[in-house]
């Protein structure tokens, strides 16, 4: 039983294809940033079958798939990160990461917890919002550049000097919405990515400050689960912070159910 790594996308896609097809939810994380990764890893048992994976997306950084607690301390012995890389970081679900974390020896703390939740019938809200959601277009990007800055910040993130890319490839994928309030002005967004093993995750959920309490997050988060399965999504999936229970309660009330609880966790100080 061992971990394996490659910086090969077709080559983790072709050894991992059936253990990512089979729980696409729960590999949401690697599915979606498998090609733009620096190392990708799995699992094998001894009978050769692949049981878990991961991405390193950067140096240091592990982001757990569907995995097993075992596998996961696996990855705590030396030698366990390519490169000898020492964890600054770790991602994935909440299992897995504790084990992982523990098995370390290293002090850490929690920086998120997250709930993975995953969209059923989808159910418009009520009251319905005033105004319409659209796409994006071109024209929309530096405001939708801004907006995605102000996300970062308040999520915790550091942003970026500069989103035009970032969201000028999701607008001209037609993966992000916007919500027009009354007079015609964009009041909220919300994106989705690409569709991987039938699988997209809600992602950029955002309303400025000004705007909040009007509905518009839960009108354009229900216009953008909606057209992905009108696209022929088999799951639209959107992570939460379990810290805040307004963006909890509202997205169980458009039709979306819990799947699985995350943890992000930062490594401190010196080994144990």
């Amino acid at each position: 039983m061992t971990w394996s790594f490659t910086d090969n996308a077709a080559a983790f896609r072709a050894v991992a294809a059936e253990h990512l097809a089979a729980d696409p939810a729960r590999n949401t994380a690697v599915l979606t940033l498998v090609d733009g990764a620096g190392r990708l890893g799995w699992w094998t048992e001894a009978d050769g079958t692949v049981t878990g994976v991961l991405v390193v997306a950067r140096p240091g950084v592990p982001v757990f798939g569907a995995v097993t607690e075992e596998a996961a301390r696996a990855l705590a012995l030396p030698g366990g990160l390519p490169d000898g890389e020492e964890p600054t970081e770790a991602r994935g679900e909440t299992a897995a990461v504790e084990a992982y974390a523990e098995a370390t020896g290293r002090p850490w703390t929690p920086i998120v917890r997250m709930r993975l939740f995953r969209l059923g019938e989808p159910v418009p809200p009520d009251p319905a919002p005033a105004g319409t959601a659209r796409l994006a277009t071109g024209a929309d990007v530096p405001l939708v550049a801004a907006w995605t800055g102000e996300y970062a910040r308040a999520v915790g993130e550091e942003p970026a000097e500069d989103y035009t890319g970032f969201v000028t490839e999701r607008i001209s994928e037609g993966r992000l919405w916007l919500w027009e309030g009354p007079d015609g002005r964009p009041v909220s967004m919300a994106a989705v990515s690409r569709t991987t093993e039938g699988q997209v995750r809600v992602h950029l959920v955002h309303t400025p400050p000004a705007e909040r309490g009007r509905g518009y997050a839960a009108g354009v988060t229900e216009a953008v689960g909606r057209a992905a399965l009108d696209a022929g999504a088999a799951q639209v999936l959107l992570f939460t912070d379990l810290a805040n229970p307004t963006s909890n309660a509202l997205y169980q009330r458009l039709g979306y159910r819990p799947v699985t609880d995350h943890l992000r966790v930062a490594f401190t100080g010196l080994t144990r």
